[in-house]
């Protein structure tokens, strides 16, 4: 499984419908409207790293309203399930 995240700088005229067109876009997990130089960030879940590439340069290009993207592509996930495991004496 290949995790990445994908900030998106959104045309103003995009705000109040991208975030749907977003979550509804196959391969992503979640998508979140959020503050400061980005408008929305969209967390990818696919299974193979070429994925990632599909995702951002076809299916999100085909939405309206994108502006730009930064991708982040993760080496590691760490959740905090995996947190309390590694740190649990056994009990």
């Amino acid at each position: 499984m290949t995790h990445a995240i994908v900030l998106i700088e959104a045309e103003r005229t995009a705000i109040k419908t991208l975030g749907g067109q977003l979550a509804d876009v196959a391969g992503v997990a979640e998508a979140y409207s959020v503050t400061g130089e980005w408008d929305f960030v969209a967390m990818l879940r696919v299974r193979d790293p070429s994925e990632v590439a599909e995702v951002v340069t076809q299916r999100f290009a085909a939405l309206e309203g994108i502006k730009r993207t930064h991708t982040l592509v993760a080496f590691e996930v760490f959740s905090q399930h995996d947190l309390e495991a590694l740190f649990s004496i056994g009990g």
